[in-house]
C-alpha cells in the first residue's frame, strides 16, 4: 500500500503559476511511476502528466503540454507538478496516483491514489 499526499492547490488568476507537490510519507518512492490527473465538475477524470521511475520519460496530455512540467526528487519521496500559464479550464481537483509500471500515461495502470488538491483558475 502507497499512502500520496498532495499539496499545493489554491486560487490563481488566468495566466498564473501553481507547485503541486504530492509526498508518499515512510516509504521507498523510486519504484513507482507517477502520475498527475485531474477531474473538473461532472467530467470524467482525465491524464494530465506521468514520469517514469527514473524521471526517464514523462508524458503529458496534449492540452498542458508546454505549460505544465512534472519532475521528481526520489530522495525526498516527492514528484512536483509545476503549472504555468495557467487557464480556466484547467480547474480541477487535482490527483497524484502510484503505478507499479515502469512508464505509463495508462490510468489503469495506476493503481495507488491520494485525496486531491483543489486548483481553481479565475478569469
Amino acid at each position: 500500500q502507497v499512502e500520496l499526499v498532495e499539496s499545493g492547490g489554491g486560487t490563481v488568476q488566468a495566466g498564473g503559476s501553481l507547485r503541486l507537490s504530492c509526498v508518499a510519507p515512510g516509504r521507498t518512492f523510486d519504484d513507482y511511476a507517477v502520475g498527475w490527473f485531474r477531474q473538473a465538475p461532472g467530467k470524467e477524470r482525465e491524464f494530465v502528466a506521468s514520469i517514469s521511475r527514473t524521471a526517464g520519460s514523462r508524458f503529458y496530455a496534449d492540452s498542458v503540454e508546454g505549460r505544465f512540467t512534472i519532475s521528481r526528487d526520489n530522495a525526498k519521496r516527492t514528484v512536483y507538478l509545476q503549472m504555468d500559464g495557467l487557464k480556466p479550464e484547467d480547474t480541477a481537483t487535482y490527483y497524484c496516483a502510484a503505478s507499479l509500471v515502469y512508464a505509463s500515461n495508462n490510468r489503469g495502470d495506476f493503481g495507488y491514489w491520494g485525496q486531491g488538491t483543489q486548483v481553481t483558475v479565475s478569469s
